[in-house]
């Protein structure tokens, strides 16, 4: 017959206490039940661990309808929370001679993006034997990204080119695909830094003098200022900037110097 053993606490000198759960010594605290059990027990609270499939990795891009021409601009860095991953990483994809996407947000949704566009723009020059038109390239990316509404690219577009009149044809869109033409848009995480000065310098908006046709190259020296500006003030937009403009001649593309901070 085993020995009867009193649960209660016998006291010892030196102020201890022996109980059946270990002794104690007075004014300390008696340790968590996971710490006397060992660094392998469960915690008594349970920790709530949480995975995103997205990662914002920055970007500005953005994108001014003229006259007879599109430009599209985009930044060359590539960063993910306070690091920079690329300074070197174009945010620019041409889809047909006459038309080009300005793409930030997601790097790997980014990627997905233009490989489903450029399956889908070989898939109609086979059957047609023809450039899809810019219009139709536009109306072609907005049902792309609402087919993926439920778990949508995490990519935020521009698109411009030339259309079928020879004009420059901006779009801008949401995530999931609504869109509208329009004269001048931007986005990414630049995007609140340079819209005020866009729609005011060539949307013309709130403005009383009168509004003029401004040349490529005016344009092309008001992107470069743009993203100087943008540069100073948003961390994920530096390094370079590349700048498309399409005409009914192609797409001339050029390269200017950023902070590289």
């Amino acid at each position: 017959m085993r020995p009867f053993r009193s649960a209660a606490p016998s006291v010892l000198p030196q102020g201890h206490i022996a109980s059946t759960e270990g002794d104690l010594i007075l004014g300390q605290e008696r340790p968590a039940a996971a710490s006397l059990a060992g660094p392998g027990a469960a915690t008594q609270n349970p920790h709530e661990h949480r995975f995103s499939p997205y990662d914002f990795n920055g970007g500005t891009c953005i994108a001014i309808a003229g006259k007879d021409y599109a430009v599209i601009a985009a930044d060359t860095r590539l960063s993910s929370g306070y690091e920079i991953l690329s300074r070197n990483m174009s945010k620019i994809h041409p889809l047909t001679s006459k038309c080009v996407l300005g793409s930030a947000g997601c790097k790997t949704d980014v990627d997905q993006l233009r490989s489903v566009l450029d399956i889908k723009m070989k898939m109609y020059h086979h059957d047609h034997q023809k450039e899809m038109s810019t219009p139709a390239v536009a109306q072609m990316l907005s049902t792309t990204l609402y087919y993926k509404r439920f778990f949508p690219y995490y990519a935020f577009n521009v698109f411009g080119g030339i259309d079928q009149e020879g004009k420059g044809a901006i779009y801008s869109y949401d995530a999931i695909g609504s869109f509208e033409r329009t004269s001048v848009t931007a986005t990414g995480s630049g995007q609140a830094y340079v819209i005020p000065l866009l729609d005011n310098v060539i949307a013309h908006r709130n403005r009383t003098d009168e509004k003029r046709d401004l040349p490529k190259e005016e344009v092309i020296e008001l992107v470069k200022d743009v993203f100087l500006s943008c540069g100073e003030r948003d961390i994920y937009t530096g390094d370079q900037v590349e700048i498309c403009v399409i005409t009914k001649e192609g797409i001339e593309t050029t390269m200017f110097q950023l902070k590289a901070d």
